[in-house]
């Protein structure tokens, strides 16, 4: 691998210049900030997700005190692992220069990884262990060493403690190697080893859930209602079109992998491929979720590619390669904040209606958390010394409990509440407190709790998502419910 190291480097220096400049721009995401303010709660589970991104959210506020591109920085690493795992598996493969190329320009060139690899969530950190697994995977197939099985059960049991879909990638790399040696891997310890190793790593968010009555279920069932219902058989085929060069090559790479006599070796691969896209859409799944699946698809088409390349002439290698990477690049702001707002609005030929541009919801949720945090922040400095002492903030969703828990430290602000899902569980600290500032909450939701309600400003952005435009911000004083009790009956709520 060594002599294709300087291209590898060139690539990975390509992204990361990308990403450097974006993610400096705009603020931070909604989901940035619960992830940020799960790591001020570090636990063996969470209600939306296990406990990775919380962990991995400590070292941004050790290394860089929550600073925006020090939080992002962690998804690019993540991206760039992707980038280096894909090139590694063309030459695994059997690929040689053109084949760790093509692979490295397929993942620039897929322009989704730029707004997976921009944002601090989970789903970064998942396409990263889902690509470590099949690289892991690829080497088992060819060096039969049962050490690497029992590493895949660790990438298997980490992935899962990072995001539940690794189920569905651990399900078909099963199935897969069913196909492998005529199942005879099932009758040797190695695989059951690496089984044992994944469970074993994955059990304390299994106690986590057990302890807290299956939080995820009731996830799962929001989203299942929210954001999957309604999507149609084909949505999440059609998904998959969106980069049609990069499409092209992870097509060639399927068939490859299932059919292609130099690739026979690895068909387990191919079948653990398919199984994984058949079953996200017999679930009808969100498109992003296959994205884990990519890099091998490219590393395996890019071997396949490079074979046909060598019968012909060499400036073929060259247009192929142009013709993969060239046209995503007017799209990549689309997917990263490379250009100023103002800018990024001409760009994309937005027009100004009603004072308010919609953004797209990625873009439209990184704006306005700073300028609610500035007002509550001024209403704090308002109060006396001992209301800040008595003081509580209540948020209506995660995104303003974020930003008040991430953005409000640099404002000396006392940590929120909110009864939206894992801040719910997270609980409230002063039950007693004569004063409550409440953001977002609608004022028949807070006239129900207080006696005393005052609305001191309705909050608009010119860019924020609509559910963040026009919300409310209140002092209240005077509880006439008991707090406890008010909070413990949320708790099937959590995520209305």
């Amino acid at each position: 691998m060594k002599k294709y190291l300087p291209i590898v480097t060139v690539l990975c220096l390509f992204k990361l210049a990308v990403h450097w400049y974006g993610n400096q721009n705009y603020g931070f995401h909604r989901d940035e900030l619960l992830h940020l303010s799960a790591s001020e709660h570090l636990d063996w589970g969470f209600i939306e997700f296990p406990p990775f991104i919380a962990l991995i959210g400590k070292l941004p506020y050790w290394l860089f005190d929550y600073s925006l591109m020090g939080v992002r920085l962690f998804p690019t690493l993540a991206g760039i692992g992707i980038l280096i795992l894909c090139c590694y598996m063309a030459k695994e493969l059997g690929g040689k220069y053109w084949a760790v190329l093509l692979a490295g320009l397929c993942v620039l060139a897929f322009v989704s990884f730029y707004r997976n690899h921009t944002l601090f969530q989970p789903v970064a950190f998942n396409q990263f262990f889902w690509t470590l697994g099949f690289f892991v995977l690829i080497k088992y197939l060819k060096t039969k060493r049962t050490s690497w099985l029992f590493l895949l059960g660790v990438v298997g049991g980490v992935g899962l403690m990072n995001k539940y879909l690794m189920l569905v990638w651990g399900f078909g790399v099963a199935v897969g190697l069913l196909f492998y040696n005529k199942g005879r891997l099932y009758k040797s310890l190695g695989i059951y080893g690496a089984g044992l190793i994944a469970l074993l790593i994955f059990l304390p968010n299994i106690i986590w859930q057990y302890q807290h009555d299956w939080p995820e279920l009731l996830h799962l069932a929001e989203l299942q209602s929210e954001q999957l219902d309604g999507q149609g058989a084909f949505a999440f085929i059609f998904g998959q079109l969106d980069s049609i060069f990069t499409l092209a090559v992870s097509l060639i790479g399927g068939i490859a992998l299932f059919r292609g006599q130099r690739l026979k070796m690895y068909r387990s691969v191919g079948i653990a491929v398919g199984i994984i896209f058949l079953t996200f859409w017999l679930l009808q799944a969100k498109v992003y979720y296959f994205f884990g699946a990519y890099p091998v698809l490219f590393a395996a088409g890019s071997v396949k590619l490079e074979a046909w390349l060598q019968q012909t002439k060499r400036h073929w290698n060259y247009a192929v390669a142009g013709l993969i990477f060239l046209p995503s690049l007017p799209f990549i702001p689309e997917a990263t904040p490379l250009l100023p707002i103002e800018q990024y609005v001409a760009y994309m030929d937005l027009e100004e209606e009603n004072e308010r541009i919609e953004l797209t919801g990625d873009y439209a949720d990184m704006f306005g958390w700073e300028e609610q945090v500035q007002l509550v922040d001024s209403i704090y400095q308002s109060l006396d010394s001992l209301e800040q002492e008595d003081i509580v903030l209540w948020a209506e969703n995660h995104g303003e409990a974020g930003a008040l828990q991430i953005i409000g430290n640099k404002y000396g602000l006392p940590d929120p509440i909110s009864r939206h899902g894992s801040f719910w569980l997270w609980g409230f600290d002063n039950p007693n407190a004569k004063v409550w500032i409440s953001i977002g909450n609608e004022k028949e939701s807070v006239e129900q709790v207080f006696e005393e309600v005052k609305l001191v400003k309705m909050i608009y952005h010119k860019y924020a998502i609509g559910e963040e435009n026009g919300i409310p911000l209140y002092i209240c004083r005077k509880p006439k419910v008991n707090i406890a009790e008010w909070w413990a009956e949320y708790e099937e709520h959590v995520f209305d």
